[in-house]
């Protein structure tokens, strides 16, 4: 494993990862570390894109956004270390009458000027054309809350010229016979979502991305319970780790990178800085590092992460 570790890949495996505005505080501290002792990180990964949104985003999709971050803020420090964003835009619901909206209008014309190109992740076809005419800058990403499993509908999806990205289903993440027959030309299209605990099984996962859908239009609803095995028990990194659909450090290395991927995205919006740290020791640090790395976020920094 060891010598695996060590070993460079034929192309490098790009995270794209949780919390823009969420996490700031946390990103503020991490990425100086992670540019300045690069040796404490695996060189065949990098950190592609950021993504997370504001709160009160009429937009806003996949979880109820709590960022409070200010947006010069967070795009001066996504300039200074040469990292895309992405605005979490994947409301599914969205009406015509929502796409005026002043502040998610802002947040686009702002994200769309940067030095650095910046995109949005998206639901609603409506919302896409939008973006396209109004902000043609910014590029898309095909949101893994549209939950398209059937690989066929997929292709479909991933065929389709205005995203640049497209993220599947988790429960697609394994199914390497067609995922070889995907084109080369379409392969780094492809965004799988690593580390996803939702039941393999869950049926209500459309339904849980529409009642957050419906929070962020300020709806009066009903907390989503979820019924699927697990579900009340929440987010848990080692029950992720044995999902069907989760893909760790070896399969990165091992199967997607030799097949031709090179996307990868995290989940972890919601769940505190302190897991997303976790998630970036296991992914992106040496392992001989990664007590160095710890210390230096809770230690040096005095960052409280809880």
């Amino acid at each position: 494993m060891e010598n695996q570790m060590n070993s460079k890949p034929t192309n490098i495996a790009h995270y794209h990862l949780p919390g823009l505005f969420e996490f700031y505080e946390f990103y503020k501290v991490f990425l100086p570390l992670y540019r300045e002792h690069r040796e404490y990180f695996f060189d065949w990964c990098d950190i592609s894109s950021i993504y997370g949104a504001p709160s009160d985003c009429l937009w806003g999709g996949g979880r109820a956004a709590f960022g409070n971050a200010n947006v010069k803020d967070v795009t001066a420090l996504l300039n200074e270390y040469e990292i895309s964003g992405r605005l979490t835009f994947s409301n599914s619901l969205l009406q015509k009458e929502y796409l005026t909206d002043k502040k998610c209008n802002r947040l686009c014309e702002i994200f769309e000027k940067t030095v650095i190109k910046n995109g949005v992740i998206v639901h609603s076809d409506l919302l896409s054309d939008y973006l396209n005419q109004n902000f043609p800058n910014l590029y898309l990403v095909s949101s893994t809350t549209k939950v398209i499993t059937d690989f066929d509908a997929f292709l479909t999806e991933l065929n389709r010229p205005e995203f640049k990205y497209v993220v599947p289903d988790f429960r697609l993440n394994k199914e390497f016979e067609k995922l070889s027959a995907i084109p080369v030309s379409l392969k780094d299209k492809i965004e799988f979502l690593c580390n996803e605990c939702c039941s393999f099984t869950c049926k209500e996962r459309k339904a849980c991305y529409e009642n957050v859908s419906r929070k962020n239009l300020g709806l009066d609803v009903k907390d989503h319970i979820c019924s699927a095995p697990g579900g009340k028990d929440g987010y848990r990194f080692s029950l992720a780790m044995k999902n069907p659909g989760f893909i760790g450090v070896s399969d990165i290395q091992n199967k997607y990178l030799p097949m031709g991927f090179s996307n990868f995205k995290l989940e972890g919006r919601g769940l505190g800085s302190a897991i997303v740290l976790e998630f970036l020791l296991y992914y992106m640090t040496k392992p001989e590092y990664q007590l160095q790395v710890r210390e230096a976020i809770y230690l040096d920094s005095m960052l409280d992460l809880f």
